[in-house]
Order: structure tokens, then C-alpha cells, then sequence
């Protein structure tokens, strides 16, 4: 029955493991190659060595909204930039889908929410998202300096959007970052992340 069932499925176009299984903490951070918003390309393995911080965006949505409207995402970006960690922006809305930005709307956007970001990355195929999981706007990803994902999931634990819910929250990404950087284990290194859905084309 199931040979059937994967032969009808290949009729139609679709195969059995046709998606690799999302990353988990622990495991190498898939690696990629993606342009930002000058035309710069940026690697994973060109930053070994370093903290790398992955943050998917969409200014068209609340969730994300709420964290540049209230200063709270450039503060991290810049607090942690400035201890050497890198910070990318991730784009994986598709074209004609809420989000999408090409390099000039990028850096009008990055202009605009004052973001502190390192570089804004351009995945309007949605590869990368698809290849790390991304779920949501924002979703975030901790690599460490040898390549291994240390966190993933929600930037924190008020999953709202309401600015003022920023006080008194629990920041998992400074948490994440703060613990890894003076040699402790990260804990709850894998939570849900909150936001609207990434803009993917399909």
C-alpha cells in the first residue's frame, strides 16, 4: 500500500523526504551564501569564529513592529554588534507577498527602522528560511563561534504585540548570548517562536 501511496504522490509531483528535517540546537548551522541589501555576499563559514546572530524580518508585520517601534531590537542589535557578535536580517518574503524588499526598498527600511544590524540578507526564494525552519517574523537563531547552533525559537517570552509587553520580559537572545559568551550552557536553547507566518511563495 505505501509503494503505491509514494508512486500516486510522485504522479503529482511531490517525493518522499522531499524536505530535510528542520535543524535542532547542537547541530552544524546549515550553511549559506545570500546577498544583502548592497550587493555584498555573506557566508555562515565566512564568520567562524564569531557569534552569529540570525533574525527573520518582514516590517509589514506587527510581531516585528512592535520590537523596532520600541527600540528593542536595534538596542540588541547594537549592544551585541558591539561585542563582535553578527548580526544578520533576513528577508524570505517572496515577491508580491507582504515583506518582499529588494536591496534599495532594504536599505530604505534599514534607513527608516535605524537598524543596527550587521547586513540585511535578501532570500526572496526563500531557500535559507526553508533550509533553517523559519516559521515566523521575527525567528531567531544563535550560532556559535565553531558553527553550532546554541538557540532558536522566540526573541522572547511575551508573545504579543503590544510594545509595552517589552518591559519585563524575558529576552531569550541576550540571554542565549550573554551565557554562551561567559562559558555557560544555554538553557531553554529551543523555545517557540512567535510572529505572522514567513511570506514564503509557496
Amino acid at each position: 500500500m505505501q509503494k503505491y501511496l509514494l508512486v500516486a504522490l510522485a504522479a503529482f509531483g511531490f517525493t518522499a523526504l522531499s524536505h530535510a528535517a528542520d535543524p535542532k540546537v547542537g547541530d552544524a548551522a546549515p550553511e549559506f551564501t545570500l546577498t544583502d541589501s548592497q550587493g555584498q555576499a555573506h557566508s555562515i563559514a565566512s564568520f567562524q569564529g564569531k557569534y552569529v546572530v540570525l533574525e527573520w524580518l518582514n516590517h509589514g508585520c506587527p510581531f516585528v513592529r512592535k520590537h523596532y517601534d520600541s527600540n528593542n531590537m536595534q538596542k540588541l542589535q547594537e549592544t551585541y554588534t558591539g561585542k563582535g557578535v553578527v548580526w544578520l536580517s533576513i528577508v524570505s518574503s517572496a515577491k508580491g507577498k507582504e515583506g518582499f524588499v529588494d536591496g534599495a526598498a532594504a536599505q530604505a527600511e534599514r534607513a527608516e527602522n535605524k537598524s543596527k544590524a550587521t547586513a540585511i540578507l535578501l532570500d526572496g526564494d526563500g531557500k535559507v528560511g526553508k533550509l533553517y525552519g523559519a516559521k515566523t517574523t521575527p525567528h531567531l537563531f544563535v550560532i556559535n563561534p565553531v558553527g553550532k547552533l546554541i538557540y532558536m525559537g522566540a526573541i522572547d517570552d511575551r508573545p504579543s504585540v503590544d510594545p509595552k509587553d517589552v518591559a519585563g520580559a524575558k529576552n531569550y537572545v541576550a540571554r542565549a548570548l550573554d551565557q554562551a559568551m561567559s562559558g555557560k550552557t544555554v538553557t531553554n536553547a529551543s523555545t517557540k517562536a512567535y510572529g505572522c507566518s514567513v511570506k514564503y511563495a509557496n
